[in-house]
């Protein structure tokens, strides 16, 4: 895929936020099928070894490699020292394993893991939380800095970064040579933006991409019911790219055009016992194969 390097995300074997999601599933049978369904890399998970060195044997058998993983910040909530510990800790292990991204969300206030309806009880920052999250994540950019390394935000469903406004704000608040963008399709499409303007707007900004569908029928249910996050998740609101309604052929041909360089992760947290995780996996390979097809005609 020329400089797109396609990879392919762990939550759809083992759900982080819902454990009970996949938790048949072990490390090695993700790791093995995503090979076997040719991906080229991995996001980590949390049934994967602590050890780098470890952890990437278990890749290099398959190879795999590792792409990127999630921090959560809590910038807005937490003295910046105590996320910085954290972050150190999780950059150092990245790196070890050769990732040149760290995907950073800021949870502070998120209701991603909370019983509340989605799109009602969304956080919004204040005047000085924005303060504390620009400033801090300048700094991260920095720490991520010495080691070549960037932090791409990840805009997410019920947290203070959600919207094209927001994402906007953040864009325009931060330093590019600082902070960087992850574009991940079906958190804007489930919020309701125009996941295309994003990608042309901030495209020298995106050093990270999430591929992931909607399905368009649960996500209305969710908003008529007024779900929360991990119920949205359960009922299956995600899927993988081609499954859904989101188009991605402008999208990945956007991104071929501009010699996008960089990792594009299939993600669809999923319940596997309703979507089986390499069945899927398979499928949203072929998918994206063939928008290559279809987009250079």
């Amino acid at each position: 895929m020329g400089s797109i390097q396609l990879g392919c995300a762990p939550i759809a074997w083992t759900n982080d936020d819902i454990p009970e999601l996949g938790k048949e599933n072990t490390f090695e049978q993700c790791i093995s099928e995503m090979a076997l369904a040719g991906y080229e890399g991995t996001e980590i998970g949390n049934k994967y070894p602590e050890n780098a060195d470890m952890l990437k044997e278990y890749l290099d058998l398959r190879n795999l490699r590792t792409a990127s993983a999630w921090f959560s910040s809590f910038l807005t909530t937490k003295q910046f020292e105590e996320v910085e510990t954290e972050f150190i800790k999780h950059r150092d292990f990245l790196h070890a394993l050769g990732a040149k991204v760290i995907v950073v969300s800021e949870q502070g206030k998120s209701i991603q893991k909370e019983d509340l309806p989605l799109f009602e009880e969304k956080p919004v920052f204040s005047i000085e939380k924005w303060k504390r999250l620009i400033d801090g994540l300048q700094r991260l950019g920095e720490l991520a800095g010495e080691k070549n390394m960037s932090i791409v935000y990840h805009h997410h469903m019920g947290t203070g970064i959600q919207t094209t406004e927001e994402i906007i704000q953040l864009m325009e608040e931060t330093d590019p040579s600082k902070v960087s963008l992850l574009y991940d399709t079906g958190h804007l499409a489930l919020s309701g933006e125009d996941p295309l303007y994003i990608l042309k707007r901030y495209f020298k900004r995106i050093k990270h991409v999430h591929f992931k569908d909607v399905r368009r029928d649960i996500a209305d249910e969710i908003i008529q019911k007024k779900d929360c996050f991990l119920s949205a998740v359960k009922k299956g609101v995600f899927t993988v790219p081609g499954d859904g309604y989101i188009d991605f052929h402008p999208i990945m041909d956007y991104l071929r055009e501009h010699d996008y360089y960089g990792w594009v992760i299939v993600e669809a947290e999923q319940d596997p016992a309703k979507y089986n995780a390499y069945e899927y996996a398979l499928k949203a390979k072929k998918y994206i194969d063939s928008l290559e097809v279809k987009g250079g005609a």
